[in-house]
């Protein structure tokens, strides 16, 4: 299996906001209260065409599809907590914790991904365990090595521990599950995703192994990574929360690499950890400042990637 694609989904906001529902566990978010809502949005709409003409110059396939003011779906900028697709033909439908985000599946969004050429076989459908209060958010949730069929799951309210078990078992990948944390208020409170504290790439994993406190499940994660021979770039916790685990390897034009963050991951970063990287491939950053801190996600929680196989 491919670890990178050359096509993404993104979805455009039309009333993107701080989301009052997610901010009970997402400690990223703030409120800005000096900018009106239709401000924000419209702010959030520059950041999010920017980006995708970043993504686009350098050759990236990028989908994009626009929200609908109805239902009101406030964090529909982050499609990768709703929906995965994948190699076989599959796409895989996720529980969400919060009640608004559940509106931003959308079937439509499946048929204008099979208008682009892209064959929908099977679709995995855990929503269901939203009735039982369990959930589990995608590649939010799931970071996964496609390449080894590995999956890492850091336990939060976002995600089950037997829902992420049940997905490894129907997509046949092996799980690797651990607890992280961040200091909120001098408390170790639970990372929400996963995908902000690590990211797996083709040759390389971004990771905060200081986010996992307990030492045996940290040192079995950075063995995982290490045996499936990626080279290990430790990033600090200031660093996560200035969004520098949420990065995502994409293939642009010439099948190049290029890894995608923000500017505030891009400038978190020491030199010696962008060096470290570019030997693996070209950095594209780009500003997403309104979007982190209303959304509390950064660069990779806007690209939904497209592993399906064409028609």
């Amino acid at each position: 299996m491919n670890q990178t694609t050359n096509t993404i989904v993104m979805i455009r906001p039309v009333a993107f906001r701080m989301n009052e529902q997610t901010a009970v566990n997402n400690y990223y978010q703030k409120v800005i209260d000096d900018l009106l809502p239709a401000t924000v949005n419209a702010k959030a709409q520059a950041e999010f065409d920017a980006y995708v003409e970043k993504l686009r110059a350098v050759g990236i396939n990028v989908i994009v599809i626009d929200d609908t003011l109805k239902p009101d779906t406030p964090d529909s900028i982050f499609p990768n907590n709703w929906v995965s697709f994948h190699e076989n033909g599959d796409v895989a439908l996720y529980p969400m914790f919060a009640e608004n985000r559940r509106k931003e599946r959308r079937d439509d969004i499946l048929d204008t991904i099979e208008e682009n050429g892209f064959v929908i076989n099977e679709i995995m459908d855990y929503t269901s365990a939203e009735e039982d209060g369990f959930y589990l958010e995608g590649t939010g949730s799931i970071v996964l090595d496609r390449e080894n069929e590995i999956a890492y799951c850091a336990l939060s309210p976002r995600a089950d521990e037997e829902l992420f078990i049940e997905f490894c078992e129907d997509f046949e990948y092996t799980p690797v599950i651990f607890e992280a944390f961040q200091t909120v208020n001098g408390q170790r409170k639970a990372i929400y995703h996963t995908n902000v504290i690590m990211c797996v790439a083709e040759t390389f994993a971004v990771i905060c192994a200081d986010c996992i406190d307990d030492k045996a499940e940290r040192k079995s994660v950075l063995y995982k990574l290490k045996e499936s021979g990626k080279e290990i770039i430790l990033i600090t916790e200031e660093q996560v929360n200035n969004f520098a685990g949420n990065m995502l390897q994409v293939r642009g034009a010439n099948d190049e690499r290029f890894i995608i963050m923000s500017n505030a991951a891009y400038e978190a970063l020491t030199q010696s950890q962008i060096d470290k990287i570019q030997k693996h491939c070209k950095i594209v950053h780009a500003s997403l400042d309104i979007i982190e801190a209303c959304g509390g996600g950064s660069a990779r929680c806007m690209m939904a990637e497209v592993f399906l196989p064409k028609t």
